[in-house]
């Protein structure tokens, strides 16, 4: 069991259930209508959350470092996170000036997510509030969510390059995930390829999605899918296009990028070196599809990956056994409404693995070099 620290974006997710069929979307929204739908599942979410929990279910150590509201939805999460595993909310901040942060997911059978979001206590999250006792005999350190936190956003992600250069300090290796942008927030203005130039050399993992990575650092392509696309920019990828990418990540100083495809997997590409790794991690260009199951909700999907990723990494794993324990984890997340109670042991998820568990093909099956 290795230790992992896991900082950054929390929240409460309300999560309405839906029948097959049950949900138009064409009417889910309209002013003045009512749709009816099933029991709330009430979860905890965002990244601190989701790869928290993912990573202490598969077995590791964790502590999660997150600030919430002195409020009832911050008790709930606590409340939550304690019924998960003994101490787990002990690294929580709690802020009295703020509320919790908390979203409604909207999240029908066979249809993307839809998010109400308010980031709450986050926006102020800052290096200062990182207890360095907490993080005694971490080996690595986790960062998810900066486009949902002032703090972090701001200046060109100064404090999170701060942030990342301490743990780098303390011998830690540095993990970086992000989530989607509103075009039409404050963050949505925030010069994000100055962000990324500042922070990824500080970073030695990096995990972004598809969509967020090309809305932040090619906005004219990233717009250019959208135009033609809509919301399944995917259609209009080729695996060029996702190479050129993570390659273009990794001569800004990252070591290890893993892109998020949706339901079409993951991508992994590393550096000629990667310091601390074996030959197996050296100059990797690989695409991984996602396994099948029985698919009942998406929500936290992403994060279960790179909890799965994590925890390979930090146990040793070739970087093949890396992003394949990744899209493992990601699937088996599925299996459950909520981002984490199908998460099992990690020795169960490869033992899955290797049980001839049925692969589904991606768009990008096969294209690994």
């Amino acid at each position: 069991m290795a230790k992992v620290a896991v900082a950054g974006h929390i929240c409460l997710d309300i999560i309405p259930t839906f029948t097959e069929g049950s949900c138009d979307l064409g009417t889910l929204l309209a002013p003045g209508s009512l749709t009816e739908v099933g029991e709330a599942v009430v979860a905890t979410g965002g990244a601190v959350s989701n790869t928290g929990q993912a990573l202490h279910r598969l077995g590791e150590e964790v502590v999660l470092m997150a600030k919430i509201g002195d409020d009832e939805f911050g008790q709930t999460v606590k409340r939550i996170l304690d019924q998960a595993g003994s101490g787990l909310s002990d690294g929580l901040i709690i802020d009295a000036g703020s509320s919790t942060s908390y979203s409604l997911v909207i999240n029908p059978p066979g249809i993307d997510r839809i998010f109400l979001h308010s980031s709450g206590a986050n926006h102020t999250f800052c290096s200062e509030d990182i207890d360095d006792a907490k993080l005694e005999g971490s080996t690595l350190f986790h960062f998810g969510y900066p486009p949902l936190m002032r703090s972090i956003y701001e200046r060109d992600g100064a404090e999170l390059k701060k942030i990342f250069n301490r743990m780098k300090s303390k011998g830690m290796s540095t993990s970086l995930d992000m989530t989607f942008v509103d075009p039409a927030s404050e963050s949505g203005q925030v010069d994000w390829l100055a962000f990324l130039k500042n922070v990824l050399p500080s970073t030695d993992i990096f995990l972004p999605s598809l969509d967020e990575i090309l809305f932040m650092a090619d906005r004219e392509k990233y717009n250019q899918l959208v135009a033609e696309f809509g919301d399944r920019i995917i259609q209009g990828v080729d695996a060029n296009l996702v190479e050129k990418t993570a390659q273009w990540l990794i001569n800004l100083g990252v070591p290890v990028v893993v892109i998020k495809l949706g339901e079409h997997g993951l991508y992994l590409r590393t550096a000629v070196t990667v310091p601390g790794r074996d030959s197996s991690w050296r100059n990797v260009s690989r695409f991984e599809s996602r396994f099948s199951v029985k698919l009942a909700g998406t929500t936290g999907a992403g994060d279960c990956a790179i909890a799965g990723f994590l925890s390979a990494y930090i146990n040793g794993a070739s970087a093949e056994e890396a992003i394949i324990t990744a899209v493992a984890t990601g699937s088996a997340s599925t299996e459950s409404l909520d981002a984490v109670s199908a998460i099992p042991h990690r020795n169960r998820i490869l033992a899955r693995i290797n049980s001839e568990w049925k692969r589904i093909p991606g768009k990008f099956s096969g294209t690994q070099k």
